[in-house]
């Protein structure tokens, strides 16, 4: 049976690893992720990426990107968070607001938003939960002329078009 405890620390170190990001505190982001001989199983994938393995390689990947953004902040929802022993899964939509850097003299560059589908493994260990692996995904929005009916102007049987 999980704890609610042990529920409410996953959530702390999930928010936690998406805090580092916003600030782009780099140490911080690298001491939520597993390390000595266990970080050499940790995984990565960020949208659009190859999958990334292991501790080097991933954590490289987060330098390149906070070199080369200027500003993000993560609005998380649909956030589900389950512990299984030592392990836990947590699942959430990552509502993502971020800018790169500035031209021209500007104090930001456009901002962009995105959303996109995250799953975190995390890892009970002696410093608290800790990463595993992050993958996530973009969601594509649906064109205004979709519908889940189908076709625009059709309620029918999309093989045949009837009505």
């Amino acid at each position: 049976m999980t704890s609610p405890a042990d529920t409410e620390a996953v959530e702390a170190a999930n928010a936690a690893y998406y805090e580092a990001m916003e600030r782009g505190d780099f140490d911080e982001l690298s001491d939520r992720w597993l390390s000595g001989d266990e970080g050499d199983g940790i995984s990565c994938v960020h949208p659009g990426w190859p999958l990334l393995t292991g501790r080097g390689e991933v954590l490289r990947s987060y330098a390149l990107i906070m070199a080369n953004t200027e500003y993000i902040q993560f609005f998380l929802t649909d956030v589900r968070v389950s512990v299984h022993g030592d392990t836990a899964l947590v699942t959430c939509t990552e509502n993502i607001l971020s800018g790169g850097p500035a031209e021209d003299g500007a104090e930001l560059g456009p901002l962009v938003g995105q959303l996109v589908v995250a799953t975190n493994v995390f890892r009970r260990t002696a410093d608290g939960w800790q990463l595993w692996s992050h993958h996530a995904s973009p969601v594509l929005a649906e064109s205004a002329d979709e519908s889940p009916d189908g076709p625009e102007g059709t309620d029918g049987d999309p093989e045949d078009g009837t009505a």
